[in-house]
This record gives structure tokens, sequence and C-alpha cells, in this order.
């Protein structure tokens, strides 16, 4: 806190009419030049030196420098440009570097405005600084550029620090007006004063000086733009009136982008080469706050310009966006006006990067929003009525070049069916939901494996209308589901996979992007969209969906419901689109004498319209061809009982995929020797590697332990991960049925967090226990699978699995219990075996890998 000890400013007469400056004060002075603040600055500065004091000055302006030929003084150089997030830590870190009793000289508040577009962010920056520079009891001094803030910025600033000063000046004359001196007081200290020649402060007393002096207050604001609005609004207003007048647009066009949708390099190019004006004009009047849009909005605004400009002939069937954006800066202020910013410093820390984050996750979730943001909420909210609305992460790294975050940050759908502040509430919640799954235990380590950790990463929001249909009491999509511009999984040799392929679900989405409990996707290559990788009826309904996610009206949620519960709701029409009779299951319950009707979900309808299929394709390929890249996007589509349809386009981004590896010539082995031998079921870009370690857990003792305790297998295998973080080690991972689930009886519900130090990922059925893998290609755990480059495989008991020895590892040492010694009750659950010389083989060209012990 501050000591208030008296300080000399080096000016006698700044002292006398201050009563001192003292430690811990923060002192803001509001100039129209950089020379009226140098005048102040930098005889505070030689008068600090002089007495042997620690003066540090923070550079970061593009100005000429406050403090030139100044020895004694230890300078900072920073870059504002790196943002809100980085540039305010690296200078708390200062701060807290250089300890208590320093002296700070700030280049211009209002260059950091410049940096980052908005007077809200540079004054975010000061209500958080400025009570640290008090705690640690310092002095510091800030310039403040008038006219070019927001009155409420300059509310904020004057609010927060200890010292406000307004020097105004002329050719003749300099004056000094304080409006703030905290904890001082005398009955001249605020009127204005005249700085004379011999540096001392008369009081403006008669007329004529006072006279003088708000002649100076008038020409000066005779030039001051209009302060009522934060200086973004400003720049989009003189945008807007430059497009009405046809003026150039290019060089605003640019500071758009980078101000309100990306800076990455490659987005913002494809933006700048196909957004209008007016496109850039229509996502302001959205946005709800300032900064970005983030990766999602932009990616699904970008997709769809390419499809307006290069696929003209499906404007009709093409449902127009009508979303909103909740900017980056909300998401900050957020954090700051809720009073915890000092704790999002502190899990930047190594050391308390996982601990500060579960602790900031309760925060967020608790916090409030200002009135301000809620008023435009509850605005937005009107606009939609009873719309059902999903409330999307679009954070700043999200759906770029290299990072998707799949499945990383929540999406939350919000019924809007209550009463306006019960639908208010319900909205705030949601957001408040996004916000704190940036410090989800999965995101964070995600964000750690690809060095992202320190980075910025705002988050900003998508409102999106929920593309749907009403049947009775329930609200979806027909359809909606993943697609993909380029497959990797094709379960017959002639399928191309340039042809792209979709996964598609009846209902809401979330069923295709998830490995949900007990449901298939259809899967759909656009090749051949009528073929299936389930050859017999059978198994087409064994392994077809199960339930429907769906808004229901009455319960004002979205909930999954059994599809056989469903199916007899819905209009014959929608029946025969989504589902098909099981046949042979109806004829034998009839010779048994009852009559059943036995219906599963297949799409099998919406597959064979080939205009819907065709449509899809040319989708795909003209956004892979725009990009330069894959893409993958999520779709809705809705038809009527005409069977006339339309297509809502709600995401795209860069699709990571493996390389095509080289194919390489298979040993021939001994069974013996042999791990497992599969054709087709696997995806990767090796074509050889050696393991050093295979982490097994067999499947029939894993279902005979107790159900309740299954969460220990998750920890342990936790554990293991974090036990093998040794990047030159190679590890194996073989589980029954899937990864990724959250139902233990269908496999192991561990997250992509658990085992990313893994590099090949193997599921293997086993009809006993009745565990099966699916080959879920394009669901959020396979795009974290591609993306950190980890080798899949299904084991599969079908006649593409030559040879798969469950035995192999039972006369090998078991070291499970020498790392988890703490889960005793699990060892002959899990096994971990150091192996010798075992190699995986993959000859990509004729579709066969191999697990082998290459023994020379």
């Amino acid at each position: 806190m501050g000591s208030f000890i008296e300080v000399n400013s080096g000016i006698p007469g700044l002292d006398h009419m201050l009563h001192h400056i003292r430690m811990g004060d923060n002192v803001v002075w509001q100039v129209s030049s950089l020379d009226d603040y140098r005048t102040f600055a930098k005889p505070f500065a030689r008068q600090m030196i002089s007495e042997g004091r620690n003066v540090i000055y923070i550079r970061f302006s593009g100005q000429p420098s406050v403090l030139t030929d100044f020895f004694g003084v230890q300078t900072y150089c920073l870059n504002a440009s790196s943002g809100f997030e980085s540039f305010t830590i690296n200078v708390h870190n200062i701060i807290t570097k250089e300890g208590s009793g320093a002296i700070y000289i700030f280049d211009s508040l209002s260059d950091l405005q410049a940096a980052w577009f908005t007077d809200l962010m540079m004054g975010n920056f000061f209500c958080v600084t400025c009570p640290y520079l008090f705690e640690m009891d310092t002095v510091a001094f800030f310039p403040l550029l008038r006219g070019h803030h927001s009155f409420e910025t300059i509310a904020r600033i004057r609010e927060t620090t200890q010292l406000f000063l307004d020097v105004y000046s002329d050719e003749n004359v300099r004056y000094l007006h304080p409006l703030k001196v905290w904890n001082r007081y005398s009955p001249e200290m605020f009127l204005p004063h005249r700085m004379e020649r011999d540096q001392r402060f008369s009081v403006l007393a008669n007329g004529i000086d006072m006279s003088a002096f708000y002649s100076l207050l008038h020409l000066e604001s005779t030039f001051i733009e209009q302060q009522n609005l934060d200086s973004y609004e400003r720049f989009f207003q003189s945008a807007k009136d430059s497009y009405l007048a046809q003026k150039p647009f290019a060089h605003t066009a640019k500071k758009i982008v980078l101000s309100m949708m990306t800076r990455d390099p490659r987005l913002s190019c494809l933006i700048l080469d196909n957004f209008e004006p007016r496109d850039y004009l229509f996502i302001k009047d959205r946005m709800i706050g300032t900064g970005t849009i983030g990766g999602k909005a932009c990616g699904m605004l970008l997709a769809r310009k390419l499809l307006e400009l290069h696929l003209p002939q499906y404007k009709k069937r093409l449902e127009p966006h009508d979303s909103f954006f909740i900017g980056t800066d909300v998401f900050y202020s957020y954090i700051v006006e809720n009073g915890f910013w000092n704790l999002r410093i502190e899990q930047k820390n190594d050391e308390t990067y996982f601990p500060a984050g579960e602790v900031m996750k309760e925060k967020i979730l608790a916090g409030t929003f200002s009135s301000g943001i809620r008023e435009q909420f509850r605005r937005m909210l009107e606009y939609f009525g009873q719309s059902p609305v999903i409330v999307r992460s679009s954070s700043f790294l999200e759906d770029g070049f290299g990072s998707a975050f799949a499945g990383k940050y929540e999406s939350i759908f919000c019924a809007n069916g209550g009463s306006p502040e019960g639908n208010l509430k319900m909205l705030e919640n949601a957001v408040k939901r996004v916000y704190a799954s940036t410090m989800d235990h999965s995101a964070l380590e995600y964000r750690k494996t690809r060095g992202l950790a320190k980075n910025d990463e705002q988050m900003a929001i998508l409102v999106q209308r929920v593309s749907g249909t009403r049947f009775g009491d329930y609200f979806m999509p027909c359809a909606a589901g993943t697609g993909f511009s380029y497959s990797l999984y094709r379960w017959n040799s002639d399928l191309d996979p340039h042809a792209g392929m979709l996964r598609l679900v009846a209902g809401m989405g979330t069923r295709a992007v998830d490995r949900t409990d007990g449901d298939y996707p259809r899967l759909v290559n656009l090749d051949r969209p009528e073929r299936s990788p389930l050859s017999d009826p059978q198994s087409r309904h064994k392994f077809s969906q199960r339930n429907m996610d769906a808004i229901v009206f009455s319960r004002n949620r979205i909930e999954s419901i059994d599809a056989c519960q469903l199916l007899p709701q819905f209009p014959r029409w929608y029946r025969q689109l989504i589902a098909e009779h099981d046949r042979e299951a109806e004829r034998n319950f009839y010779d048994r004498g009852e009559l059943r009707d036995i219906q599963y979900i297949s799409c099998e309808k919406i597959v064979h319209r080939k205009e819907f299929t065709t449509m899809m394709q040319n989708i795909l390929k003209t956004l892979e061809t725009q990009y330069g890249v894959p893409v993958d996007i999520e779709y809705t589509v809705n038809f009527n009982e005409e069977n006339d349809f339309m297509v809502n386009l709600v995401q795209c981004r860069p699709l990571s995929v493996w390389k095509k590896a080289k194919s390489i010539r298979i040993p021939e082995l001994s069974g013996a020797q042999t791990f497992f031998k599969i054709r087709k079921t696997f995806m990767g870009d090796t074509a050889s590697q050696r393991i050093d370690y295979v982490i097994w857990i067999d499947s029939e003792n894993y279902y005979r332990f107790p159900y309740v305790q299954k969460g220990q297998l998750v920890s342990a295998v936790d554990k293991i991960n974090r036990h093998f973080s040794d990047k030159t080690l190679r590890l194996m991972l073989v589980v029954p049925g899937r990864i990724g689930t959250s139902s233990p009886e269908l496999g192991i519900p561990v997250g992509f967090s658990n085992i990313s130090n893994f590099n090949i990922i193997c599921e293997y059925s086993d009809g006993k226990t009745g565990y099966m893998p699916e080959l879920s290609y394009g669901s959020h755990m396979f795009q974290d699978l591609v993306e950190a480059k980890i080798f899949y495989a299904a084991i599969l008991e079908t006649e593409d699995t030559l040879i798969f020895n469950k035995n192999f590892w039972a006369h090998s040492k078991n070291i499970f219990s020498d790392i988890c010694p703490e889960y005793g009750s699990l060892n002959e659950v899990i096994g971990v075996y150091r192996s010798n010389s075992l190699m995986l083989y993959a000859d990509i060209k004729e579709q066969e890998a191999v697990c082998v012990l290459n023994i020379q």
C-alpha cells in the first residue's frame, strides 16, 4: 500500500501547489502535446535520479522519447501491438521485479488506444496497473492526450488514479488545473494555475487571467472530436462516412480486419480479397462491445462470402445468417470489472498454470456483467424473440490455420422460451460458461502442448439463431453434421478421398462432432454417397443413431431423447426422410405372431437426394480451393413436406490432415512375433515407427471392474501419460471399445489431455464384453489425434483383422505398479510393458498395417 511519504517533483512551485507528490501516487497528465508532459516529467526524473532512486522509463510509443539523454534511467522497451494481455502482463512483471519504491515514467496512454483500437482496453490497462503500482508504493507518471478518448474512459481513469492534472498551453503561457488530488486539500488547490517563468504557480484570481485561460480552453475544445463515443465507434462512423461518400476504402479495410476480425495473415488476405465495405459495416452493426469477433465467427463469415461469390447458383438454398458477435474486449472487461485480473496473471505462471485455472474458472462463473452489456444482451434477445439461439466460443486463436481448438471450448444452447428476464439470465450464464471453458483442463493442456500457453487467448462469442423445424414440442434441424473436403477414412479402396465426406445425424449436430453414447452417425463419402461402410441391414441397424438432440419447449432446454420415442411423434414425411425399417427384425417378430414397427435412423433418403450431396461436394471443393488447404465445415439442413431443402453453413475452418506417408514393404514375420495385422481400419502419416512402451487395457478385467470405480482408470492413464513426458520415448495405448466416450460401458472415458503423450492409439473390439471401436473420423477427438500426429488403428472382429494376439504380453513384465503404486486394484486391468524391438509398419498403398517384433 502507498506509504504517502512526500517526494520532490523537481519543480518547487508544483510541490507547494499539490502539497507534494506522495509515494503511492499515480499521476495522470492530460495534455494537448507531449511537450507539456515533458515539462513536468524531465525535472521529476532528474530529481529522483539525484536522490538515488530507481527510475524506470516504460517505452512503447512510436513518438519521440520522453526522456532523452538521461543517465541513471532504466528503460524497458515494450511492444504494445503484442496485445492487451501480453503487454499488461509484461508491465506487471516489471513492477514485480523492480519492487517497492520505484519511480516510473510511462509513454502516452493514448498510444495504447492506437495499438488496441479502443479506449476501453486502454482504460482496462490503467485500471489494473494503477492499483498494483499503488500497492508497490511507487510513483508513476502517465500522459494522456486531450480529446482522443471518450468521456467514459476519462472518468474511469480519473476515478482510479490518485492525481489527475489538466495542462493547457499556448506560445506564451502554460496552465495547470488539478482535477483530482487524492487525500490532499487546500482552498485554492483545484483552481486553474499559471506556471510562471521561475516555475512558481500562481492562482488565476482576476477576471482578465480567467478570461485568457477559458479562451484557450474554448480554442482547444473547438477541435476536439465528439467524446461521447469510444474511439472505436468514432473510427467506424468515419469509415461509414467514407464508404457513403465513395472514397477509397482499402486502407480502412485493413485496419478493420486487424481490429475487428483477425490477425491471422492468411485469413486476413482472404477477407480483404473478398469482402466489400458493406460486409464490414454489417458485422459492426451486429457487435456487442468492441474488439475482435474471433476465429469461429471469421471462418463462418468468410465461407459464406466465398460461396456467395463462387457458387451463386445456390443462393436460394443457403440460409442467410443473422448472427451477433460479442467482442473480445467484453471478455477482458468482464475479468477486470469483476476484480480477478491478478488471478489471470497468476494463471500465466508455469507453477500455477493449472491450479489457478481451476480457481479462475469458478470466479468467472460467479461474476456479473455491467449494466451496459446486459442492456445490449437484452436488445439482442428482443431481436431473436422466442427463437432458440446457440452461444458459441469464437476465441482469438480458434479455427485458424494450425490450431483448430476442436471441442475445447463450450457451445451452449439457449431455448429462449421463458420470460424476458429468464431468457436474459440463461444467456448470461451461457456466456459465462463459454468464458469459463477457457480454463478447462483440456483447453489449458491443448494450449500448453502447442506452445500457446503464454499467448493472448481472447474469447469472443458468436450468437447464432438455431436453424431448425418445429415438430410440436420439439425444435431441431431435420439433419446436421460436419463435412470434410478431404477424407482420410476410406472403407473401400475405390473411394476417392478428394471427393470429401460428411458425418450426418438427424436432429442437432452435436452427435456428429462428439463420440456420443451408443450413437453412430451416417458416414457419407461424396464420391459414392449411397454406399455405406456397413454391408448388411443388421449392422446398419446395430451401428445407427440411437438418440436425437432437440430443444424441448415445454422444459425450455435441449435434451437427448431416444429416437424410438421420438419417431412416432414426427410427421410421416420426416420419418421417411431420416428412418428406415428393419424388415428382417419385423419379419422375425411376425413369425412369432407379433406385429412390430421397427425403425432406425439412417438418413437414407437424405443421402440419396443427389441434389443435396452434389451441393455439399461443391461447397467443400470451392472452399478448399479458395482456402488453399482442405477444410471442414459444420452445417444444418432443413426439408419440408414437398422435399425441398435449405442448408445453413454454421462453421468453416482449415482442416488438419495427416500427410500421406510413403508405403513401406511389410516384413514377413511369424504369427508369434505379430501383435496385430489389420487392413483398412487405420489412419496416420507414418510408414514405420518403433514402439518403446505399450499400455494395454484388458477388456475382460475392465468389464468386471466395479462400475463406480472405473473413474480410477482415467486417473491412472493420466498419470502414465504424465510419467512418460519424455518426447524421445514412443508410446502405444491399446484399449477396448472407444476412447473419449463418456460411458465406461462403451470404452475408456479419457479426454485428449489424458493421452496427449501417446504416439499410437489402438481401439479393439471384444464381442464377449460388448466393446466396439468407432471409426469416428471427423469427431473432436479425432481432430486432436490428427493435429498431434497420433496414429490410429481399430482392431475389429471382422475379416479386416488378419491377426490379433491378445495374449501377446502374457509373459512380459508388467511395470504398472511401479508407476502407479496407489492404484493396486487396477493391476489386472492395466499393463505397462517395455517393448523390445516392437515396430509398427503401414503399407498405405495396400491398406495394411502390422505391429510386430522386428527381430534381426
